[in-house]
Formats: structure tokens, C-alpha cells, sequence
């Protein structure tokens, strides 16, 4: 290797990656095997005490409440690795979290208080985990080879899809064939795996130790600038955060008409939306109390915080692949497949298969053809470009989902493979979304707040699941169920083409926001 090469950041790969990685394949094998059999689960087995008509829509609610806790609760793990116990220690004693949730699940498959308690556990370990073991990933690098890291970022999110891919496929026929012990035990025994890999390479990994305390961390540096005077001048940034902060609270007082999750995750946007505006109007006044770094590093993730929250509505479209998509694939025709003499069909849980399969297939697609492609012909496909295309790609696979919905409601069979053309879009929208946005979450993050910005990453998910609660809830309003009966839909169709044109206005705004946003470089320097 030579000198030349590491001044331009082509350094050698870090030795110790190849444990991240296959830590990384179990763990997505464990969570995507027990989360592609939820909601068939749900149906057929658990909630069965619940009336036919009304069982497929409590277990999209248990499905898309579960989810949001997955990416809530990153969150605490982000602010414990930073603030206390550093990246690796937070993984493993919240792998172990996760572990005992997958037991659970195993044990209390007709026990509803013990099997939710199994997902909550499962909630809180997984979050937990999330944002620390991509940005830990991003610790093994620094500027001798960052270039390397987009390489395996992209290894990262093709080895998260290589496990999910064969849990998709697998894990419905385990569930049919042997029972749901089985099928979700497979998935906890591959966490235990995970976890151990995860522990052995514990001497070989860059451990970049906790930040706090900060005194001049994100939070510090809001408050002083929500709170500072300036002579002569009132504090209208205080009002808007106030303003905020009193929304949160009547969206609280809202639980008893909205149900908890909804109230308390509309509460969290407010704080946050109104709260970041706030700090932006004054963030200035900051600057003397706090470092210019500092407040700089504060406007830049500010501005992060924009770029996450016009993805959402993408998070909102693309799990649901995993409970309206499955819900429609029940009621298609399952197609009969021959191979070797062998003769079988597809469950309507397996058909997720297709979306880790497209992702092996399109990662290296777009990084050996499609980018060079772009760039040959002068266009440069930066990430915020690569993400606002992937936006509309998934409104466009909403808009061919919804078609295919209409065709069902006119009373003509439709073979589940018609559901692969929206499964190509919508994979296409989430390598360009997904696997772009975690390699930038973490390279606009200041180094103190990596763990952080990377679970608020995440807690975009959290919004795009709270966007599928309120629709859902929404669409049993007497006036809007009044209204989508004019409009000669039915309410799964209304409720895909809404998502299509949900998708397609973010993308549209994001377009144009990303054409100000300026890019930063936050890369370990030693």
C-alpha cells in the first residue's frame, strides 16, 4: 500500500470488520425471520379470540407498534453509548436483551401477555443496538482509508439483506411445518450466535470511548441558545419551542381517543419539530458561551434533522411491505412452481424474500453499471440525489400496488407474481434511500454525537410507522370512510394510492431542499 494511496484515504480495510459483518448477518436473520412471521402469526394463531373481521387490522396495529419501537428506542442505546458506556459494551448487554426476547417468543407462543412481553424485549434490543453496531462500523475507519468505508457500508447493508433473504424464505415454511416454537426459536438461537461472534473479535475492534461529559454537546448547545437574551430583543425561539412543548402535552391528553403509541410519538415530533425550529431561530446567541465548532456542528444537525424527516414518509411506504403487502398477498392466487420434479408454492410471507434478493442484486448493479453510467454522462449520483430518487421509486411501487389492488376489488383473480414488479420498484427506492443514508447519517454526524444522530436516523422509522397508525386509524372516521366511498375506491386502494401521493409530495420538497444542503466530512481523523 502506498503513501500515496493512504494521504487519499485508499488505506488497507480494517482486519477486524469480517466480525461486524457476520455479527451482522445473524442478528438480521433472527429480527427479519420472527418480523416476517408476525402478522401471519398474529392472524392465525394468537389473536384468533379477536372477530375475523376485525383480526387482520389488530395485528397491522400490533405489527407497526412493535416497529416503532424497534426505532424508538434507539434512542436510549445511541445516549448510553455516548454518554456512558461507549458502542461495544451498549451492543452486547442489549444483544443479550434481545436474546431473552427471542426466548419469549419461543416459549409464550399462546400466552398473549408473555409473547408481547417477548416483543417488547425484542423492541428494546434491537433498538438498542441499531444505530451503534452501523456507526461502530464507521469507528474501524479514519482518514488513512475512509474511502474504503462506503465499500463496506455497502457490504454492511448487502450482508443485512443476505440474512434476511433466507429468513424470509424459510422461516414461513418452519411456521407452517413445524410450529411456531420452532419458528421463532431458529431466530433466537442465531442471536445467540450473533452475539458471540460479536464478543470474540471484542480485542481486535477500535473502541472510540463515550463523549460525555460534554458541555458543549448538541443539547447543551439548544438549550443556551433557546434560553440566551440578546439586548434589546425578545426570545421568539423559546416561544416556538414553548409553543411545541404545549402541543406535546394536549397530543398527550389525547390518549384516551388515540390510544398511547399514537399520542406519545405525535408528542416526541412536536418536541422535536418545534424544538429544532426554536433552536434554529437563535442558535447564534449560542456562539461565546460555546465553541464555534459547536454550534456549528449543532446547525449541521439541525439541518440533518430535515433531511431524516423528509424520509419518512418513504419508512412509512416501505414496511408496510411486511403487513398490507402480505394482507393482499393472502387473498391472490398462489402460483404453483416446478423445479426437478419438485412442486411448490410460495406462502404470501415469503414473497419478502424478494426484496433482500433484489437488494444483493441491485447493490452491485448500481455500483458497477448504473453510477458509472451516470457519472460518464456528467451526473453525479450523490447521496442526497440517490435518496430523493429513491423516494419516488417508492411511491411509484405504491402506485402499481394500489392498481393491483383495484384489479382484485373488480373481482379478478391476480397471481402473486404480479406483486414482484412493486417489490423491484420498492427495493430500488430503499438501496438508494436505506443503504445511502446510513453512510450519510454518519459521515454529517460531529464526532460527539455519532451514536445519537444515527438513532435519530432511525427514529425516522418511528414517524414513517406513526404516519401508518394515524391512516389506519384515520380511515375508520365516519367522514373520511364517507368520503373514500365516493371516490368508488375501496379502502385498501384509497389507503395505497394516499401512500403513493404521501411519497411523492416528500420527494418533491426533498428535491428541492437538497439542492441548499451542503455536505460535510466528519470522518475520524486519527
Amino acid at each position: 500500500m502506498s503513501t500515496r494511496e493512504i494521504e487519499q484515504g485508499n488505506g488497507p480495510l480494517p482486519p477486524q470488520i469480517p466480525y461486524i459483518i457476520t455479527n451482522e448477518v445473524c442478528e438480521r436473520f433472527s429480527f427479519y425471520g420472527m418480523r416476517n412471521i408476525l402478522v401471519p402469526f398474529l392472524v392465525s394463531t394468537l389473536l384468533l379470540f379477536i372477530p375475523s373481521e376485525h383480526r387482520t387490522s389488530e395485528a397491522k396495529h400490533v405489527f407497526h407498534t412493535f416497529v416503532i419501537g424497534v426505532y424508538f428506542f434507539p434512542l436510549l442505546g445511541g445516549w448510553l453509548a455516548d454518554r456512558f458506556f461507549g458502542k461495544y459494551n451498549t451492543v452486547f448487554w442489549f444483544s443479550l436483551i434481545y436474546c431473552a426476547g427471542h426466548a419469549c417468543l419461543a416459549l409464550f407462543e399462546h400466552h398473549l401477555e408473555g409473547f408481547y412481553f417477548g416483543l417488547f424485549l425484542i423492541a428494546f434490543g434491537s433498538g438498542g443496538i441499531k444505530p451503534l453496531v452501523v456507526s461502530f462500523v464507521g469507528d474501524q475507519f479514519d482518514q488513512s482509508n475512509k474511502n474504503k468505508a462506503k465499500l463496506v457500508f455497502d457490504a454492511f447493508y448487502w450482508s443485512i439483506n443476505f440474512g434476511s433473504f433466507f429468513a424470509s424464505l424459510l422461516m414461513p415454511i418452519f411456521l407452517r411445518d413445524y410450529g411456531a416454537s420452532i419458528a421463532f426459536g431458529i431466530p433466537g438461537a442465531l442471536m445467540f450466535i450473533a452475539t458471540l461472534v460479536f464478543w470474540m473479535g471484542r480485542r481486535k475492534y477500535v473502541h472510540v470511548p463515550p463523549q460525555a461529559p460534554n458541555a458543549d454537546s448538541f443539547t447543551r448547545v439548544a438549550r443556551t441558545a433557546l434560553l440566551a437574551r440578546a439586548p434589546g430583543q425578545s426570545r421568539p425561539g423559546l416561544a416556538v419551542a414553548g409553543f411545541g412543548a404545549v402541543l406535546a402535552v394536549l397530543s398527550l391528553a389525547m390518549s384516551f381517543k388515540w390510544g398511547f403509541v399514537i399520542a406519545a410519538c405525535s408528542a416526541i415530533v412536536l418536541l422535536l419539530a418545534f424544538g429544532g425550529i426554536g433552536t434554529a431561530m437563535q442558535l447564534e446567541r449560542a456562539r461565546g458561551t460555546h465553541p464555534d465548532e459547536a454550534v456549528d456542528g449543532t446547525r449541521a444537525v439541525l439541518r440533518i434533522f430535515i433531511v431524516f424527516a423528509l424520509i419518512t414518509p418513504f419508512w412509512s411506504l416501505f414496511d408496510q411491505k411486511a403487513s398490507t403487502w402480505i394482507v393482499q398477498a393472502n387473498d391472490m392466487v398462489r402460483p404453483t412452481y416446478e423445479l426437478l420434479g419438485w412442486s411448490f408454492k410460495f406462502e404470501p410471507a415469503q414473497m419478502q424474500a424478494l426484496n433482500p434478493l433484489f437488494v444483493m442484486l441491485l447493490i452491485p448493479l448500481n455500483n458497477i453499471l448504473i453510477f458509472p453510467m451516470l457519472r460518464k454522462i456528467g451526473v453525479e449520483p450523490t447521496p442526497l440525489r440517490r435518496i430523493g430518487a429513491g423516494i419516488m421509486l417508492s411511491s411509484m411501487s405504491w402506485i402499481v400496488i394500489g392498481t393491483i389492488q383495484m384489479v382484485m376489488d373488480g373481482g379478478t383473480p391476480v397471481s402473486m407474481t404480479w406483486q414482484v414488479l412493486p417489490y423491484v420498484l420498492l427495493t430500488a427506492g430503499e438501496v438508494l434511500v436505506s443503504a445511502t443514508g446510513i453512510e450519510f447519517a454518519y459521515s454529517q454526524a460531529p464526532a460527539s454525537m455519532k451514536g445519537a444522530i444515527m438513532a435519530l436516523w432511525y427514529l425516522g422509522t418511528t414517524i414513517g410507522n406513526l404516519w401508518v397508525l394515524i391512516l389506519n386509524a384515520s380511515v375508520k372516521n365516519e367522514a373520511v370512510s364517507a368520503y373514500i366511498s365516493t371516490t368508488g375506491l375501496s379502502v385498501m386502494a384509497f389507503q395505497m394510492y394516499f401512500c403513493a401521493a404521501f411519497a411523492a409530495v416528500a420527494g418533491t420538497i426533498f428535491a428541492m431542499y437538497a439542492t441548499r444542503y451542503k455536505m460535510m466530512d466528519f470522518y475520524r481523523k486519527d
